[in-house]
């Protein structure tokens, strides 16, 4: 019988590498972190979002996807795992149709779970704004407040914090949910 692993990893970003398919976790700033899977409704609002999205995205150019899903911001220290992505045709990443995307994208949406709000309020959310990600999309499930952010001058703004509505600058469209 072969051993499970033949040769041991010597990073952090190669034992990520080594988890099976569909592992809820995420390595930022060279950290694993893992998640349960998600709540109904943080589901009901993913796909309600997502589908909007798809038919927005069709029309102005890019790609969607949903988690879990791999976005390599860089190749050492930093792959997440956003609820959605959007990546604009303009976007000089590097989108792998059989694997991954590798880059910073346009766009991305987190909906917040109950255990951990503050990771994607506090932590995720200064990692995006680290890397450039133009627009960032915060919904709470339970009180269906969406936040919206927007990158000026290399700082995020809020720019929109609105019941079940999302106004993106970025695609010029409503989203309703």
């Amino acid at each position: 019988m072969k051993p499970f692993i033949e040769m041991p990893p010597k990073t952090i970003m190669e034992v990520y590498k080594s988890l099976p398919e569909g592992t809820l976790a995420e390595v930022i700033d060279n950290q694993i972190y893992m998640s349960p899977s998600p709540v109904f409704n943080h589901q009901d609002i993913l796909i309600e979002i997502a589908s909007q999205l798809r038919i927005n995205i069709k029309k102005i150019g890019g790609k969607i996807a949903i988690a879990p899903f791999d976005v390599y911001l860089d190749e050492t220290r930093n792959a997440v795992q956003p609820d959605i992505v959007v990546i604009l045709n303009s976007n000089k990443g590097t989108l792998n149709q059989k694997g991954h995307f590798h880059g910073v994208p346009d766009l991305l949406v987190e909906i917040l779970s109950p255990v951990n709000k503050e990771y994607d309020l506090i932590r995720k959310k200064d990692l995006y704004e680290n890397f450039g990600v133009r627009e960032y999309w915060i919904i709470d499930p339970d009180t269906r407040l969406a936040m919206v952010f927007m990158l000026e001058n290399g700082k995020y703004k809020l720019i929109q914090e609105d019941l079940a509505t999302i106004k993106s600058i970025l695609l010029d469209y409503t989203f309703t949910f």
